[in-house]
Parts: structure tokens; sequence; C-alpha cells
């Protein structure tokens, strides 16, 4: 099969991709069992968000699908494989797995890296259940990876393993202007603690590609990991993005989302606190311009007692930019004592941009603390005017309050993650290509980042004046 086209999907084309990658027969079954559901759910579940939805800027006559894309690694990355040097790292170029490194002592300790097809093939017991969880009915997209995906990645943490190192993670869309549809799995084993820096890129295409993934992440019993997301796509590319958490008892997932590429991004989260003490926590930053649009969806699922949910999100605005922000609290019955906070924040820097947020929750039980907030604001023209009259530009004097917009979320972060997501917005606001480069003005970045400190937790600055 060369190539084949979203609009025109059908059964063959996935028994093509069985074949072609040997699926195991539960595999081929659960492949056609998601296609049936994929063809009769709408691109929005939800009646309540459909009218806000902007996922028909997807092309589907455009997006096309391959199961062997350009493994031509595009200079761009050449120069961010070169910083990453010996670190644990794989890069996906397309549906190609390009490289994979893992330091020697690592992988004696256990750690594994490969793709999701070798993982398919050697290590089935441990990502079978992954599958088996997923619920292709939640979203169209879900339904959409559990048939065809084409490609992907799995990493497995293994049991009391603190790794000190970063795993990069660096994707990229092929040359060829092929999409791709990516199944990654995480797995972080009891005791155990570990990072992932994700990396998203796409080239300059002359027609709509897309970067579609389902990424699953199992966080065992005391554990933690931290999954650092830098979208930095080019502005013809399309991104959707489906993520699902399952926190076991003292478990901890930190998720930290930074959108700045892409005509479109869709991004859902889900976190299942399913265990005593689980925590997550979700921190996302979004800078839009030009006719770029937003959809972000975070969702607190708590089954457990003494759980912890914290989404905090911030979206920056220019031009004719959209973002929506939609989330849900849900507490459970059996979830007594646990917290949880959700909250999406926007400030609009032209009067052509726009932004919606839509939180709710849903508390089924007794004796928690839930709550959550949501603003869209104009620039103050005061704030511009005083800062003008400091000798600063329009420009500039939006940059300042921009940057004061979003320090209190930035404190969340590591010091690096700040700087590169400073370097980022910094780039996109002087129309630079939006790639992570450590020149002068991003060791200067992290010098000042380095010394910054954490602000008091907001959940309970907010909770206690309810």
């Amino acid at each position: 099969m060369s190539s084949f086209v979203l609009s025109k999907l059908d059964s063959n084309h996935i028994n093509e991709i069985s074949e072609a990658n040997n699926d195991p027969v539960w595999l081929r079954e659960y492949r056609k069992n998601a296609f049936v559901i994929f063809q009769q759910l709408p691109p929005e579940v939800s009646p309540l968000y459909n009218k806000y939805s902007d996922a028909n800027k997807m092309d589907p006559e455009q997006i096309t699908f391959s199961l062997s894309s350009d493994s031509t690694i595009p200079d761009f990355v050449k120069d961010r494989l070169l910083e990453i040097g010996d670190n644990p790292s794989i890069v996906q170029i397309g549906t190609n797995i390009q490289q994979i490194n893992i330091p020697s002592d690592l992988k004696e300790k256990g750690l594994v890296i490969c793709s999701i097809h070798d993982a398919i093939k050697n290590h089935g017991d441990k990502i079978k259940k992954s599958f088996e969880q997923t619920d292709s009915k939640r979203d169209k997209y879900i339904a959409l990876n559990n048939a065809f995906f084409n490609s992907g990645i799995f990493i497995y943490i293994p049991r009391n393993l603190i790794l000190e190192k970063t795993i990069h993670v660096v994707s990229s869309l092929s040359l060829d202007q092929t999409s791709v549809i990516s199944r990654n799995i995480l797995v972080v084993e009891e005791s155990s603690k570990a990072s992932i820096v994700q990396e998203i890129y796409a080239p300059q295409a002359t027609k709509q590609q897309a970067y579609l993934e389902l990424l699953d992440a199992s966080i065992s019993p005391n554990s933690q990991f931290d999954l650092v997301t830098l979208q930095a796509m080019d502005e013809t590319a399309v991104n959707f993005s489906s993520r699902v958490a399952r926190i076991e008892r003292d478990g901890r997932m930190n998720w930290y989302l930074g959108l700045f590429g892409s005509h479109l991004s869709r991004y859902k989260v889900d976190n299942f606190l399913n265990g005593q003490g689980a925590t997550a926590q979700d921190t996302e930053v979004v800078f839009g311009n030009k006719n770029q649009s937003y959809d972000l969806a975070s969702n607190l699922i708590h089954n457990a007692s003494s759980t912890i949910g914290r989404v905090l999100e911030k979206s920056v605005l220019k031009d004719t930019a959209k973002s929506l922000f939609k989330g849900m609290i849900r507490i459970e019955k059996d979830a007594h004592h646990a917290e949880s906070y959700l909250s999406g924040h926007s400030i609009l820097l032209d009067k052509g941009a726009k932004s919606d947020s839509i939180p709710g929750l849903e508390i089924l039980t007794n004796d928690v603390k839930a709550t959550h907030s949501a603003s869209v604001a104009q620039m103050d023209e005061e704030q511009i005017f005083y800062l003008a009259t400091r000798c600063l530009s329009k420009s500039d004097a939006q940059k300042i309050i921009v940057e004061g917009f979003l320090e209190p979320l930035s404190r969340k972060m590591s010091y690096q993650v700040r700087a590169w997501i400073s370097y980022l917005i910094d780039s996109k606001w002087a129309g630079r290509n939006l790639t992570i480069k450590t020149d002068e003005q991003l060791k200067a970045m992290l010098e000042v980042e380095e010394t910054r400190y954490r602000e008091t937790d907001t959940f309970e600055s907010h909770y206690k004046y309810r």
C-alpha cells in the first residue's frame, strides 16, 4: 500500500496495515472493532462542546498516510539531535523510528525504549493491558488511533529505577508530506522515577499534514513521572493528541504542555486517579497567533480517597487566534478527602482573538475540596500606557505583560522547562523558526530561570476564599 487518504479509510486498509506489521490475532480484531466505533462517532462526542469545536479545520481530503514514509531527517531536527547527545532518546521521523539511544548501564537495569511494533512482538505482556483499557467510545480520534496506528513508541521504566537523565523523544513529520498516526505507550513500574521531554515538529509543506497521537501512561504505586511536551510544528500542520494517565496508590503524574505551532491543536488529557494518595498535575501554556486554533480538554477523575488533582492552563492569543479550554472534575462516591482544582485563563492581545473556557464539576460524595476558575480578558490599555511612558514600544510592553501573566504558571515547572518555553515564546514573538537551539539567548534564559523560586500552591490560595 503506497498511501491512503483519511476521508477514504475502510476495512481493507486495516487488513493491509495488519499484514504489513504482522499483527497478532488479538490486535487485528481490536483494530476492526475500533474502526466500527470510529465510523459511528461524531468529531465531538459531547453535545455541550460541539458548537465550539474546530475539529473540521483538519481536512480529511488532504491528510494522507503511508506505512513507509520518507526517512530523511530535516535539518532543524539534526541540530537538535546534536544537542541531545548521548542522553537516552528515541527519534521518530514520519512512520520511521530513526534512532534509539539507551546507555549501556540503563539497558542493564531494564530500561526499554523501542518502537510500538517491536513492543508488540517482544513486550506484549507489558502493553496489552494498555490496549484493553483504552475505550474507543470516549472519542472519535481515540477510535481512529486504535484502528489505524501506523507508528509509535514504547518506553518502560522498570521497578525501583530512579532515572537521573531525562529521556528525549523527538517526533517530526516527514518531508514527503505524509501524516502519522502514532500509538505511544509509557509504563512506569513501582517505586521508580523518570522524566521525558517530548518535542513535536513538522516541516513546511504545501498541503496539510497531521500528527495524530494516542499517548497512554501507566503510573504504578509510589512512582513519579514527568512528561514535558513542546509542540512547535509548522502552521500548515494539525496536531491531535489524546492522552491518558492511570495513576495508582501514591503515584504522581506531572504533565507540562507547551503549545506554539500548528494550524489546529486538539489535546485531550484524562487523569484517572485510581489509587489512594494518587496525584496528577497538568500545567499547560498556549501561545497562538495568526489563524491558529487550540482545543484543550483536561479531565480529573478521582476514583480513590485522598487523591489530588491540579489543572492550570493559560493561553496568550494574538491576531485572530482562538482557544477553547474545557475540563471536568469528577469525584466518585468512594473518593473521600479528594482535592481538585481546574483553571483556564486567557489573555487576548488583539480584538480578533477569541477564547472560551468551560470548566465543570461532578461531585458524587462529600468531605472533599473542589473548585474551578476561568477568565478571559483583553490587554489592559492603562498598563500599556504606563509602560510606554517608560520608553517601551507597544510590542515590548505587551511582551512584558504576557511574561507577568504566565509567571505564576511557569513556576510550577523546572527551570530548564521554563527556559525552553520562554525561548519558544520569544522565537514566535520575533517571527523566528520554532525549534529549541542552545544559542546565547537560551543560555541567558537558563541562567535567569535557575534562580527563580516556586510560588505557594494556587489551589490553596483560591479555595480559602470560596
